[in-house]
């Protein structure tokens, strides 16, 4: 598997994405992935706040479904769930931007399809992954990895349910999160400064199977949990959530 990441001018608010495509996507082949920071697409939809209009802790509760009450907070930082994902601060981003609060993107299902949509015709290709993703914290572990928001053009899971392990053993739970594992790979090329690299190609990706439309209800669902079906539901059922 290859990744390039691209470099790009400042993507300012309320630009063009589809400009901003087409002017440094200049190739892509049948079977690419295309991996985009949600970070640009935010600032395409206008999704900032100046930082001088409202405090970070109003702006978190406003934007959260839900937010973790505690007294330990050494960062600045707030536990939250936003669009059934388990993390800091609702997505709000400080970082890369000048005086502003840049928020989650809106629809990014939707997103996702349009990219895919004018990306396809634009090459002529059959075969393409859109991912749109962000950074994400692991509990317990230091440092941040990739998470996809929003994706088109594959299954985003690989199972194992039902298949042997090297000794013929069959797996029971076992599945891939394709989603994540690719945004893992493009954020770590990406980077988290001031590379000025929010865009990546991957190519000769394994184990995807690429499909002809946008992803269904259903593939949306497959890949969340509910907090009471997760590993992690002592801890998270015991925790005082607060809903925004």
């Amino acid at each position: 598997m290859q990744i390039n990441a691209i470099k790009t001018h400042k993507v300012s608010t309320n630009e063009s994405l589809e400009n901003v495509l087409d002017q440094y996507v200049t190739n892509l082949n049948n079977g690419d992935i295309l991996a985009i920071t949600s970070k640009i697409v935010s600032l395409c939809q206008g999704r900032v706040v100046e930082k001088s209009s409202i405090s970070k802790r109003d702006l978190i509760v406003r934007e959260a479904d839900s937010v973790l009450q505690t007294n330990h907070n050494p960062y600045d930082l707030y536990l939250t769930i936003k669009d059934n994902i388990l993390i800091p601060s609702a997505g709000i981003d400080e970082s890369n931007s000048n005086r502003m609060y840049i928020l989650y993107p809106q629809n990014v299902q939707a997103v996702a399809h349009t990219i895919w949509q004018h990306l396809t015709t634009k090459f002529s290709i059959k075969n393409l992954g859109v991912i749109i993703t962000d950074s994400h914290t692991t509990p317990m572990r230091r440092g941040v990895t990739g998470i996809t928001l929003g994706w088109c053009g594959f299954e985003p899971l690989h199972s194992y349910v039902n298949k042997p392990d090297i000794y013929g053993n069959l797996l029971h739970v076992t599945q891939i999160n394709i989603l994540d594992a690719l945004a893992t790979s493009a954020v770590f090329m990406m980077g988290e400064g001031d590379e000025q690299t929010p865009l990546a190609i991957i190519r000769n990706a394994p184990k995807i199977k690429f499909t002809s439309c946008a992803p269904t209800a259903a593939e949306e669902k497959s890949v969340t949990i509910s907090m009471k079906e997760d590993l992690y539901t002592p801890l998270l059922m015991a925790a005082k959530w607060t809903k925004s």
